[in-house]
């Protein structure tokens, strides 16, 4: 993947986003007028409600994540917060956005990617923290067992040994990895057995 289809492949996830973000937005609609009705009740309607608003949430993190970022685009500090508390609403991780100003929605763009990255290694579930120092990103990941794994981690602060069989999974190492080179920067990755700490 170069840079150019990198470009290519935001422009197509912000088109798909857009394109999915109008029709679970009306199931989530729908939702509300039969609860609101009284129609349906019961733990179908929760399970549906539950359901959209999962999708929605990974919809919305997912347009900044992969689709086209601007650095004239700002995002607030309570937008992304709002954003990554629906994202991990029910889930065993936990996800905190240490930053209170606004920021350009393609620095946000390369700080999801990293959340996506630090979320591999917390399969049972943990917490991640997100920072800003000047122009340096910081992500902490912390669990009682962190899985580690190596090439990914490799591919990502040395772009070109990333693995050519990479994973649909795991795209985001790839994705940030190419960003990264763009952009003139380096990551630094370190790891304990109950900690991933990364910086660019």
């Amino acid at each position: 993947m170069t840079s150019s289809s990198t470009d290519i492949a935001s422009l197509l996830g912000s088109r798909i986003c857009h394109d999915l973000i109008s029709p679970i937005g009306a199931i989530s609609n729908g939702v509300e007028l039969l609860r609101m009705s009284g129609e349906m009740s019961g733990p179908e309607l929760e399970l549906i409600s539950e359901s959209v608003e999962n999708a929605n949430a990974r919809i919305r993190f997912f347009r900044v994540a992969f689709g086209a970022g601007s650095p004239d685009h700002m995002m607030s500090a309570g937008d992304v917060r709002a954003i990554l508390a629906d994202l991990s609403r029910g889930t065993r991780l936990s996800i905190e956005w240490t930053i209170d100003r606004d920021m350009p929605r393609d620095q946000v763009k390369l700080a999801f990617l990293l959340i996506q990255c630090l979320e591999v290694a917390l399969p049972r579930g943990g917490a991640i923290k997100i920072r800003n120092e000047a122009v340096n990103w910081i992500g902490i990941a912390e669990a009682d067992r962190i899985n580690f794994a190596q090439e990914l981690w490799t591919g990502l602060t040395e772009p070109s040994s990333v693995a050519a069989e990479i994973k649909p999974s795991e795209i985001q190492f790839l994705i940030l990895s190419l960003l990264l080179a763009d952009a003139g920067r380096s990551a630094a990755v370190e790891h304990r057995d109950t900690e991933i700490h990364v910086r660019f």
